[in-house]
């Protein structure tokens, strides 16, 4: 095993069991509950994990924020309206026996002069306390929801609700893992907000936009940075659009990245369409039209202001940084991707732990990989049996499809389909197949190359073995030149059959080799 690959199977050995390896009480559900200026969103996750997976996700537009740029009050309506949703909530958390439920409000409610009121009438109903968070803690939550959602992420974060904007820096602290700046700001810039002026006179708020984000927006030294990761339903909107727009095959906004002008593009594509058909945008959700193009403006002038190289949307924010904070310091430094590969692929397996020793049998065929390249390799290894309940025609399309939508996390858009190909491949699928050439163009020829490889070795290695990781123990693998050896440890006579020696040869292929031995004692 390669160096590198040696750091993230060490890694991965110290992850927190897989879901199927703990008990109940660790494995209850958790619901964190949003209260924005714009929606009230409930989100349950499956447990508290380095990644955790949501199983319900809900959101009620009840506009709380709406007057405040005009009122310092919130309209009684809306307080309604969130009470309601919020009971709502706590009831379907409970009855999903969530063992914590966690409400957070925002910019909307700790601005506003009854806010307390609102608070007062929310805890007497659902019996559960409400958490205000400042300026400061909303901004420190968003960025630790990126670090949440990636791997090591550094740059700025900027999170848009429809009360404010949050700006705060990441940058890799003495634990091995990304930490918020002290340098962060909260600036009264959120969609719902401004909806008002961007209705009247959208010059007026350009220049106001401008006005507040100065020369430097995000309270640092001013340097031009790497990444923006951008967070908030309104600009995950604008992804939803260009990913439609543009015709991409991957239709997943977690881990889209755009470069600076194209993420610009994107804002202004936005500003000149007419309001009237802007509800009809394709890829634009219904609850953004009305504050689409205000949530554009502003993201615009933030880039003009900033001047990332790059812009890469995150899924995770506030709620789940706020979850991430709850972890040991252990749990934080665990490489989410691993962590949900296997609490994911282990359980579906037939046999658990065959994903260790799929990790193990491949790592012959890439000496001298990079460590991103072994994480990828080893979280392909975890998910490389969930889908042998399916029918032999329909597993290798079906798997490929899957992993191109499933919410794991820690991975780009280019990560998330040399995985998807992988499986495919390890499930026989042909890399001719029409329907994932769209999906192939994401990947550099090597990196394809390298998934192919992956995936035949392990398809060799489940016919082989049986998905018995004892009998897969029994042998291994070995590239000596233009020959690939299957090296047989024992002297029985469990690997010389006409489909083990097909797909020794699919291996051999796939690397490019013309021989293929196998060897015996």
């Amino acid at each position: 095993m390669s160096a590198a690959a040696g750091k993230v199977a060490d890694r991965l050995a110290r992850q927190r069991p897989a879901a199927a390896d703990r008990d109940a009480l660790t494995r209850a559900p958790v619901a964190v509950i949003d209260i924005g200026s714009n929606s009230v969103r409930l989100v349950i996750y499956d447990d508290l994990s380095r990644a955790p997976f949501p199983r319900f996700n809900e959101k009620s537009l009840c506009g709380l924020g709406r007057d405040l740029d005009t009122s310092d009050r919130l309209p009684e309506a809306a307080i309604a309206a969130t009470v309601n949703a919020v009971h709502r909530y706590c009831a379907i958390a409970q009855a999903m026996q969530a063992h914590r439920i966690d409400i957070l409000a925002t910019e909307a409610v700790r601005r506003a002069v009854n806010g307390d009121d609102l608070v007062a009438a929310i805890e007497s109903r659902t019996g559960h306390a409400v958490r205000i968070l400042s300026g400061a803690e909303e901004a420190h939550y968003a960025a630790q929801g990126v670090v949440a959602g990636f791997w090591r992420p550094v740059g700025i974060v900027g999170d848009l609700g429809g009360g404010s904007l949050e700006l705060t820096g990441l940058a890799m602290g003495g634990a091995g893992k990304p930490e918020p700046s002290e340098d962060f700001a909260s600036l009264p810039l959120g969609a719902l907000r401004l909806q008002g002026l961007m209705d009247r006179d959208p010059k007026a708020l350009r220049e106001r936009i401008d006005g507040v984000l100065g020369p430097r927006p995000w309270g640092g030294g001013g340097e031009r940075p790497e990444r923006l990761y951008v967070v908030g339903g309104g600009w995950r909107a604008l992804a939803r659009v260009h990913l439609v727009a543009s015709a991409a095959p991957l239709k997943v906004v977690h881990g889209l990245e755009l470069d600076l002008a194209t993420a610009r593009g994107l804002a202004k594509s936005i500003l000149k369409a007419d309001p009237k058909s802007i509800r009809s945008l394709p890829g634009l959700p219904s609850g953004r039209a009305a504050t689409i193009q205000t949530a554009a403006l502003v993201f615009d002038r933030l880039l003009k202001a900033m001047g990332p190289e790059r812009v890469v949307f995150s899924a995770l924010g506030l709620r789940e940084g706020w979850l991430y904070a709850c972890l040991p310091a252990e749990e934080q430094v665990q490489d989410p991707l691993l962590v949900g590969a296997a609490a994911f692929g282990r359980p579906r397996a037939r046999v658990p732990h065959i994903g260790a020793a799929m990790q193990a049998w491949t790592a012959p065929l890439f000496a001298g990989e990079t460590e991103a390249e072994a994480r990828l390799r080893l979280a392909a290894c975890e998910l490389s049996d969930f889908g042998w309940r399916d029918h032999a025609e329909l597993r290798a399309l079906q798997s490929f499809y899957r992993l191109t939508q499933f919410p794991l996390v820690g991975l780009d858009h280019a990560e998330r389909v040399f995985l998807a190909v992988a499986i495919f491949s390890r499930y026989g699928g042909s890399e001719s197949e029409p329907e994932i050439q769209p999906f192939l163009q994401l990947l550099a020829p090597a990196a394809r190359r390298r998934a192919l490889v992956l995936g035949r070795a392990l398809q060799l290695g489940y016919r082989f073995s049986g998905s018995v990781p004892e009998l897969l123990a029994q042998a291994r693998l070995a590239l000596a030149g233009d020959t690939l050896r299957l090296l047989v440890s024992t002297t029985e006579d469990v690997p010389d059959t006409e489909p083990v020696r097909t797909r020794l040869k699919n291996v051999a292929k796939a690397l490019g080799v013309r021989r293929t031995e196998i060897v015996k004692p």
